[in-house]
């Protein structure tokens, strides 16, 4: 089920590296190089395929750009959040 803004506003106030426009929820992580950055994004697509979710990203050497959003409901809903706390963990053990 799609959440209202309100909802998604209250819930990012637990992910303080994302944040919500154009319909999804975004993030920016920066690692150390290029081989850090590669090793977090295999870590997050295990998870992704584990929860059947699957982010937009992309990665510019040292830089990973997330986007999230439910296509099925045309918005962010619950399974964003999930997922973007699954990364969230992953990207804390890289630092």
């Amino acid at each position: 089920m799609k959440l209202d803004e309100t909802t998604i506003e209250k819930r990012l106030l637990h992910l303080p590296d994302w944040d919500y426009y154009d319909n999804a929820i975004h993030a920016e992580f920066e690692f150390d190089n290029f081989k850090d950055c590669f090793s977090a994004m295999s870590r997050i697509a295990f998870e992704c395929e584990a929860q059947n979710h699957h982010p937009n990203w992309s990665n510019t050497y040292n830089i990973l750009k997330i986007t999230l959003s439910t296509h099925d409901e045309d918005g962010v809903t619950l399974k964003d959040f999930k997922l973007a706390e699954a990364i969230e963990a992953i990207v804390e053990v890289e630092d």
